[in-house]
């Protein structure tokens, strides 16, 4: 187990649409754990397999505050089956957006049909954070970030200020 590099925007990486896993192996269950601790060692609540330069339709999420148990779930080939008319609004972050957070409005509830680390086909109905984060997860195995929610002029000034920063790691943001 490791922890990766988190890809940061504007790596064209994460434009990239995931590919199907065929079987759930070593590598795969290898990679599994590094998403988690990638994903813990940073803070996140979600991770995905492209994330850190991995074409591979796979996804980690937590949602349990720290007052909770961990309750680390994994994803493989994640499919959302179903969504509801009801909408929720969240404030939304990215580790590969750092110091972004933006409102997005998604289906307050969706059904995810997944393989598991096992290897067997699971449905999970789930609302609230756990809805929201999937949908986030899913989206980035196909190739959409939270900032292709916003319009061309906002999404550009976001990617400048973080590549300014990726050139100038010293310099301070207020």
């Amino acid at each position: 187990m490791s922890i990766k590099d988190i890809i940061i925007v504007p790596d064209e990486t994460l434009k990239k649409i995931s590919d199907p896993v065929e079987k759930v192996g070593e590598a795969e269950k290898k990679l599994i754990n590094d998403l988690f601790d990638t994903m813990y060692n940073s803070n996140g609540i979600g991770l995905a397999a492209v994330q850190v330069g991995v074409l591979k339709r796979i996804l980690v999420v937590d949602v349990s505050t720290k007052e909770e148990k961990k309750k680390p779930m994994c994803f493989i080939n994640p499919i959302i089956r179903k969504l509801s008319d009801d909408m929720s609004i969240y404030e939304e972050g990215c580790l590969s957006i750092p110091d972004t957070f933006i409102e997005i409005q998604r289906p307050k509830i969706c059904e995810v049909e997944f393989i598991d680390i096992d290897g067997k086909i699971n449905n999970l109905k789930c609302d609230g954070l756990l809805s929201t984060c999937l949908q986030h997860e899913i989206n980035h195995l196909d190739g959409k970030l939270i900032i292709d929610h916003l319009s061309k002029l906002k999404r550009d000034l976001i990617v400048k200020k973080i590549s300014k920063n990726k050139k100038d790691p010293d310099r301070i943001i207020v």
